[in-house]
This record gives C-alpha cells, structure tokens and sequence, in this order.
C-alpha cells in the first residue's frame, strides 16, 4: 500500500503544470506594446508610466473585480522587429488594487527592452504562443496592441490577425497618432487613410473588437485606463478617442 502510494505522489510530481488544472480567471490578457524606433525614449517613458497608471487607476481595478471571479490574468510584452519579442511581466493575477500596484511598479522598473522595426504580426503571433503557456483559464483571451505605424516586417498582419481570431482571440488596438512634422517616416506612422484605419482593416478582430485612438504618446496612460474599462468589462461598444 505505502508503494502505491509513493508511486502515485511520483506520477502527480511528473505531471507538467500546463497539465494540471489551471486556476480560472475571468480573461487572459496580454498588453503588447511597441516600442520600435518609432518610439523616442521619453515616448517610451510615457507609455511605460501610462500603461502602470492605467492598470492602477480605480475605475480599472473596479472593472477587474466585477466579474465572477473577480480577478483577471495579464502578460506585458514589449514587441519591435520580427525577431523581437520580449515578455517584461509574466502572467499574474491582478483581483485587486494592491496586486495591480505590484504589475504597475514593475513595469516602471524594469528596463526597455529594445528597439527595432515594427512587426505587428509577429508580437499577435507571439501573444497567441503565451496564451498556450498560461497558469490560467478563461473564456476570454485578448490581445491588447499599442502602436504607432503599420506592419513592416514578418509575415502578413492580416495572416497573424486571422489566425488568432480562429483561435477565439480578440485583438483590440491603442492606435498612437504622430503628428506629420514629428514623423521621421510618414508613410510609416501616417499610412494612407491614417493610422486608425489601418489597424480597423488590418489588426484587430474578434469578437467586440475595437480601437481606441491615443492624439499623441502623452494621452496614452488616459486612453489605455479607458481601453482597460471597455476590454476588460466585455462592451463592444463604438470606436473610441481619447478625449471621449
């Protein structure tokens, strides 16, 4: 009897944590964030601040806790060429304003990652690989996109797109408007039709999907708290300017 069960404590030792139940939140979100060379240091420092502002602000954290399980699960990627992807915060589980503190005061510690061209469709083709690793379990997976200009590199943004939407992704977009004279590549951060649009046809998808527009990288911390609210409660609802 005790080698049976020395032999079951052996078996459920050896089972993989991806194997195991995994814990139930009520989304799996991942943030991915531009930051190409597009994105100047004190842009990247306004993101940054931003992104930890919005994910503490209380409104974010009311929303989080509305839910039936009260709590969500969130990765923070920083994302720039093809062969640039990088995860700054592992998934954690955010159920109240002190965990969301904790998420917020590392992303301000914690160095840039680099700087690169701007693969879009390689950071979703990312995002998606991490939602397969997850500790967590939920209904809901989103991708939450920031950026400021069009795919340049990797595969087809609308390939990546597709695939992650056949998957029961939803791809959402913070689209950051540069005006023209601050624009080093214009047809890059100002394509045809404007950056907003792009990302509409091109990036996001899914069910509810939507994009909210930044005016420039000193509005983002306001636009991602109202983004956060609108994903994170599951309103579809109409595109949306920052100043809304």
């Amino acid at each position: 009897m005790k080698m049976m069960v020395a032999l079951l404590g052996l078996i459920l030792m050896s089972v993989s944590p991806s194997a195991r139940a995994a814990e139930p939140v009520d989304m799996l979100l991942v943030m991915a964030a531009d930051v190409s060379r597009s994105v100047t240091q004190s842009k990247f420092k306004l993101q940054r601040e931003g992104a930890a502002a919005a994910i503490t602000h209380p409104d974010v954290v009311r929303a989080i806790t509305s839910g039936p399980h009260r709590r969500i699960a969130i990765c923070f990627v920083e994302w720039a060429s093809a062969n640039m992807q990088n995860v700054v915060v592992d998934w954690v589980v955010i159920g109240d304003g002190a965990s969301a503190r904790l998420f917020g005061d590392k992303l301000i510690e914690t160095p840039r990652s680099f700087a690169g061209s701007t693969s879009i469709s390689a950071a979703i083709d990312f995002a998606v690989g991490l939602f397969e690793r997850a500790p967590f379990a939920a209904d809901r997976k989103v991708i939450d996109v920031s950026g400021d200009g069009n795919n340049i590199g990797g595969r087809l943004i609308t390939d990546a797109r597709d695939d992650a939407v056949a998957r029961n992704i939803t791809i959402n977009a913070l689209v950051i408007l540069t005006p023209l004279e601050e624009s080093f590549r214009p047809e890059h951060t100002n394509p045809p039709g404007g950056l907003e649009k792009y990302f509409q046809e091109n990036v996001i998808g899914g069910q509810g999907a939507f994009t909210i527009v930044a005016e420039n990288h000193g509005a983002f911390g306001r636009a991602m708290t109202k983004k956060l609210i609108q994903e994170i409660a599951g309103l579809p609802g109409p595109q949306l300017a920052a100043g809304d």
